[in-house]
């Protein structure tokens, strides 16, 4: 069957298919006839167990260990069930600061941030562990790949130009065009190689797997 059946039956989207199937976990056949994915019962009754194991949020790597036969299921939901114990005592404890907060009836100009910075840094010293402000969500993730192609493609613009203007004002002097043509050919190539990192770190970014609350 197709990837189009298979999202239908399986309830999540190509993209995630895909992702799958680059990770390792999901090695469709291909149709002799065009080449084309040609996914099984099999295929699908796999995706249905990983669309379960994300959604209990079991890792990529676990599951890849799962399918390959070097961890059990029932070993896996153990490790699992401490990971779920620890976030859920992280959660008690995040929510046991914000409870501290409201009592205290305070607002944001008399917010005592230090004291409770102070307070949640003995509780990380304990093993809590609280929401890493560091986190980059997706969109923060294509500013530094644009910003710096930005900076470069403008670089090599302006001095594209520079040599455009150069030579244009004393013709006279103008070496063969030949020799132009190579030296303005440097920030051209410059330009398309930069476009075509900028491409496919943005293909990277967009590749991979898409927030499953959203999709389930």
């Amino acid at each position: 069957m197709k990837i189009n059946q298979v999202e239908q039956l399986v309830g999540i989207t190509k993209g995630n298919i895909r992702f799958y199937e680059k990770e390792g976990l999901l090695t469709p056949g291909r149709n002799t006839e065009n080449g084309y994915r040609d996914y099984s019962d099999a295929d699908v009754v796999w995706l249905k167990k990983i669309k379960l194991l994300r959604m209990l949020d079991v890792p990529i790597e676990e599951i890849l260990r799962l399918k390959s036969g070097s961890l059990t299921l029932e070993d896996a939901m153990g490790r699992h069930i401490i990971q779920l114990e620890r976030k859920q005592s992280n959660l008690a404890a995040a929510q046991g600061v914000c409870v501290q907060i409201r009592d205290s009836h305070s607002q944001l100009d008399g917010l005592d941030a230090d004291g409770v910075l102070a307070s949640m840094e003995r509780q990380e010293q304990e093993g809590t562990k609280f929401m890493n402000v560091g986190k980059q969500d997706k969109l923060t993730r294509y500013v530094s790949p644009v910003g710096a192609a930005v900076v470069i493609l403008v670089m090599m613009a302006a001095f594209l130009a520079l040599i455009v203007w150069g030579f244009t004002t004393a013709p006279e002097e103008a070496p063969p065009i030949g020799i132009i043509v190579s030296i303005a050919a440097v920030p051209v190539v410059v330009i398309i190689g930069v476009l075509a990192a900028l491409y496919q770190r943005i293909k990277q970014i967009k590749g991979g797997e898409e927030d499953a609350a959203a999709q389930y």
